[in-house]
């Protein structure tokens, strides 16, 4: 007598009844049936059913938009990083720049200053007299 192979769906119908069984049997799915919990889900089936669907499709677009939400947060920390950055620099120049500006401007209009004076004050004619004005660049 040949012995008959069952359909294809039988088998894999069995293949997913082994499987099923193997995962009932693991003692920390037994833990879990045994538990309150446990027994809540095993008698409301369909609760579990569409809290599993739900959780599926939502899947996808939490999956879209956390790693947006990283790569937002990572721009906007290196750009206000860079911002940072950019606006140091610029008020370390004029933190710089500013005070020696006004130290050249302030020698400058003192030597203008000191030397209008002498020639304003001297007791010589006006005419015999030569202005010299010294710039002094820092």
């Amino acid at each position: 007598m040949v012995k008959e192979e069952p359909p294809k769906d039988l088998q894999e119908l069995q293949k997913l009844s082994l499987l099923i069984e193997s995962i009932q049997t693991k003692a920390k799915v037994v833990a879990f049936m045994k538990s309150l919990m446990g027994q809540y889900l095993d008698r409301h089936t369909f609760l579990v059913l569409a809290l599993l669907v739900c959780i599926a499709m939502s899947a996808v677009p939490v999956g879209f938009f956390l790693p947006f939400v990283v790569l937002t947060s990572l721009t906007a920390f290196v750009g206000v990083i860079s911002l940072e950055g950019l606006v140091i620099s610029v008020d370390g120049l004029l933190l710089l720049c500013v005070p020696c500006g006004l130290s050249g401007t302030i020698t400058v209009s003192y030597v203008v200053v000191s030397s209008l004076i002498s020639c304003w004050l001297s007791p010589r004619p006006w005419h015999s007299k030569t202005l010299v004005v010294t710039v002094s660049w820092l």
